[in-house]
């Protein structure tokens, strides 16, 4: 008998049937995979285990060691969620209480389900939080959720699944937008506790990537169906469905043109440098150096990859070179020969237009409150007044066509959208106003691959149809090298490589590029370098 055997799953919300008719099982030990992009159905099927989606209709069977779930009453229920099952989310923080250390949060859980005294569950805490490889795990015990980097959120939500040692563990989308080796580190550490407490996975992802070097089976989910289900050696060597050959064909590839190195730079930064300071203690403040003396060359239509893990730097050189950084910023920058090192805002405005950026996450960037049409007119309202109302309009409908979606779409808000949409929208705002140069922070990071694939081949076609130049920020090295004529690798502010990027991602001359390189080749379905 399977711990868990899912019979004819049906998942309605109102009159919307979400999941239709999906069956799968999964054995004691074993680690089973869900892909699919955004929409297929895949954490509303792993929400079902746990009957965690509010206001759904049930159909079919979840059995989980031969007892129907679906037939539990909430009570049972309790005592199934964290103990027999458990669940990794997909962001951290906002799983966790930011109102709570996360010892705190940890001990709740075994507290609750074990009924052990406060000062146990305090010892045990300590112990799983070491056991995840988190440093100074009595420490860390005492933090709060925005304390600890991305990769320590995830490892001490990893802590608390395993609180009281489950017999199946779901894991939601863990290494989504974490830095590849953090990815690697991650699925590592899954990996090893699953071996050491013989527990079940079932792991929630839309990357092919990481199922390879993870999962015994995958079954693959398009519109609520489960499509094909089969052993990860078959499904990567021979994909029966054309819906799984499309996915795993949607691994990034060279997509720039050559840009002539006689050009002059349209913009150039020398020894910039960008200072927070960091409150220590009542009235004292110490200096930490976020970016230290780093110098960037951009050509027209030349795309500019920055590279490397987080807390490196990327992002703040890149506010700092469109002067949108909040730091103490050192250095010369010049757009177009002419120095903006110290131009007012009021001076800076007119080359706002020339200037723009998208960002990581569009549905924290573009306002719930406004619609497609505002978000996207609102440059053009404040930077080319004299096209009127009509006009403005008529230049949102053509930006919105240019990135591949309709102009009915204008009155809707960014809720009503998919992730790719979204970003499809965020890279419509900044194009309307044709620029000359735009920072495209994270773009792709947590977007499906086929989505991933679609945004790269439309942000390619945009800069060979107006001549842009990018600066793409990214911790993928799959996606600049598809995207970057040449590249920078930063490590703790510093600069560490740089040069053309087929030279660098080939033959990397410096240890930390080489690590970086050696986390992609793992990630990667066909295992070799980027």
């Amino acid at each position: 008998m399977s711990l868990l055997d899912v019979q004819n799953l049906q998942v309605s919300f109102d009159t919307s049937k979400i999941v239709n008719d999906v069956s799968f099982s999964i054995a004691a030990g074993e680690k089973f995979a869900l892909v699919g992009e955004s929409g297929s159905g895949k954490t509303v099927t792993a929400l079902s285990l746990l009957r965690l989606n509010q206001d759904a209709t049930y159909g079919g069977k979840i059995l989980f060691e031969g007892q129907d779930i679906l037939q539990k009453t909430e009570a049972a229920m309790r005592s199934v969620r964290g103990n027999d099952i458990a669940m990794i989310f997909q962001e951290p923080m906002t799983a966790l209480n930011p109102l709570f250390t996360i010892g705190n949060q940890i001990a709740e859980v075994l507290m609750l389900h074990e009924g052990i005294s406060a000062k146990a569950a305090a010892l045990r805490t300590v112990e799983l939080l070491d056991k995840t490889g988190i440093p100074e795990p009595q420490r860390r015990a005492l933090s709060y959720p925005h304390e600890l980097s991305g990769g320590q959120r995830q490892r001490a939500m990893i802590a608390m699944a395993l609180a009281c040692k489950p017999k199946l563990l779901i894991a939601d989308e863990p290494t989504t937008a974490l830095d590849v080796t953090i990815q690697v580190q991650i699925v590592e550490l899954l990996n090893q506790l699953q071996r050491e407490e013989n527990m079940a996975v079932l792991m929630i992802t839309h990357d092919l990537n990481l199922v390879r070097h993870f999962a015994d089976r995958v079954g693959v989910m398009e519109k609520g169906r489960l499509l094909e289900v089969a052993t990860t050696e078959q499904l990567f060597a021979a994909p029966r469905e054309a819906y799984t050959k499309k996915l795993l064909a949607s691994q990034p590839h060279q997509l720039v043109n050559v840009v002539s190195e006689a050009a002059a730079p349209l913009l150039k930064a020398e020894q910039i440098s960008c200072t927070f300071d960091i409150k220590k203690g009542w009235f004292k403040k110490l200096p930490f150096v976020a970016v230290d003396q780093v110098d960037v060359q951009v050509r027209p239509g030349e795309t500019l990859g920055i590279v490397g893990e987080s807390g490196s730097g990327k992002s703040t050189l890149g506010l700092a070179l469109l002067r949108l950084s909040s730091a103490h910023v050192k250095g010369e920058i010049s757009f177009e020969g002419q120095s903006i090192t110290n131009k007012s805002r009021d001076a800076l405005r007119p080359l706002r237009a020339r200037m723009q950026i998208v960002f990581q996450d569009p549905f924290a960037s573009l306002s719930p409150r406004r619609t497609v049409e505002q978000i996207v007119g609102e440059g053009l309202a404040l930077h080319q007044p004299q096209l009127g109302p009509h006009g403005i309009r008529k230049a949102v409908a053509d930006g919105l066509q240019e990135v591949g979606l309709s102009a009915d779409m204008m009155t809707r808000y960014p809720h009503e959208f998919s992730g790719g949409q979204r970003q499809r929208i965020a890279i419509a705002r900044a194009l309307v106003l044709k620029p000359d140069l735009i920072l495209l922070d994270e773009p792709t990071s947590s977007l499906d691959v086929s989505v991933q694939h679609q945004v790269l081949l439309l942000l390619a076609d945009l800069q060979k149809k107006y001549g842009m130049a990018y600066i793409f920020i990214s911790h993928d090295l799959a996606v600049i090298r598809a995207m970057a004529h040449r590249v920078m690798v930063m490590k703790d502010g510093k600069v560490v490589e740089q040069g053309l990027t087929q030279t660098v991602l080939s033959k990397p001359t410096e240890a930390y590029t080489q690590r970086l390189l050696a986390a992609s080749v793992y990630a990667r379905p066909d295992g070799v370098a980027v």
